[in-house]
């Protein structure tokens, strides 16, 4: 962001024309005369505001939007081109605005490619930024820019199945959570720490995370959308821990809510795990139905959410002993998929799947997917 280290006209009128504003208008914006305005868009560089004048000028660009700053600059740039013998008192510390504009750009450009499980790319698009501008020395805008990079990662490495260790996406989690905190952003606080939690369950953690997804559910920083997941992931951890009739109804509640608020995604992802609850609690009925809600649902479009929808198809067709077939075809072709596209911790949980199988013989028990 550009700062200022000594206020000339110059810089006054290259601030008033960012803000469009009139020479009348800026001077009430400022609290100044119109007569001092117009001084220093006769003089420019050969005058200086008053000290306390600086001040108000320094908390006019300080204020000023990310769009306003971009014209500052661009305005100072074309002045000093027009007079080289100008040493313009101005710095720039941390990123300028069009860099800032370039790197939440490049978030949703990595968000487009971690839904579609280009991993490298993301990845690069992400540590680019981080490895560019450290946190000392960024103002606040960059800070939140840096969180959110670093939440990212967290994505990323999460999906490659790498949940804990220094570079992990706990640790991604945890740092980008204690940027947040110190800007007070509430609400991606409690994001983090929903997905910390998850981070527990996939690593075994059921009865904690459960513990964690109960708080969150009801926790006011949260959307409603997220607190319906943190419901819904409360009865994923319950069922893999055996409890299978409260899971079912903490499911349900979610679906409801997902229903309620239009969300055909998470309403069809919430159908795929009850289903497999309903198949650890022995009602295979029950579970065919409602995965071939989720598989009928046509919105598993990225590698993903087919693999995820397609190991639990495979697993509920395990269950009986006349899908035995079926379910080796289904979860060998999801294997392959989740290989392809990078998805260490799905592969694994599609091995352990199999393997139970064959020492069980197909019986009917939970699973930790």
């Amino acid at each position: 962001m550009t700062t200022v280290h000594r206020w000339t006209g110059l810089e006054a009128r290259a601030l008033r024309l960012a803000l469009r504003m009139s020479v009348r208008t800026f001077a009430a914006h400022l609290g100044v005369g119109t007569r001092t305005v117009s001084k220093w868009e006769k003089l420019l560089s050969t005058t200086e505001p008053r000290q306390d004048t600086q001040a108000i000028l320094d908390t006019a660009l300080a204020r000023a939007e990310l769009s306003v700053h971009l014209r500052f600059e661009t305005s100072l740039h074309e002045a000093g081109r027009a007079d080289g013998r100008c040493a313009r008192p101005v710095a720039f510390s941390g990123p300028r605005t069009w860099e800032y504009e370039t790197w939440a750009d490049d978030l949703d450009r990595s968000v487009v490619a971690l839904s579609r499980q280009n991993f490298p790319f993301a990845q690069d698009l992400l540590r680019r930024w981080l490895v560019r501008f450290p946190p000392p020395g960024l103002d606040e805008k960059g800070l939140y820019l840096h969180a959110r990079t670093t939440s990212l990662l967290g994505d990323v490495q999460r999906d490659q199945g790498a949940l804990l260790g220094p570079l992990s996406a706990r640790r991604s989690y945890q740092d980008a959570r204690t940027v947040f905190g110190r800007l007070g952003v509430a609400r991606r606080v409690a994001q983090l720490d929903l997905s910390l939690a998850v981070l527990m369950e996939m690593s075994g953690q059921l009865e904690a995370s459960a513990r964690q997804y109960e708080a969150l559910a009801v926790d006011d920083r949260l959307s409603r959308r997220d607190r319906a997941r943190a419901r819904l992931w409360v009865g994923t951890a319950l069922s893999k821990e055996g409890d299978h009739e409260y899971a079912t109804r903490a499911m349900l509640a979610a679906v409801r809510e997902f229903d309620d608020l239009s969300e055909p995604e998470d309403w069809a992802v919430a159908h795929q795990k009850l289903a497999l609850a309903h198949r650890g609690a022995g009602d295979l009925t029950a579970a065919r139905r409602c995965i071939d809600v989720a598989r009928t649902a046509g919105l598993a479009d990225s590698p993903l959410q087919r693999v995820r929808l397609n190991t639990a198809h495979g697993h509920i067709l395990l269950s009986d002993p006349g899908t035995l077939d079926d379910g080796l075809d289904v979860l060998a072709k999801t294997a392959q998929v989740a290989a392809e596209y990078g998805l260490s911790h799905q592969r694994r949980s599609i091995e352990i799947i199999r393997s139970r199988h064959a020492t069980s013989g197909g019986a009917m028990r939970p699973v930790r997917r």
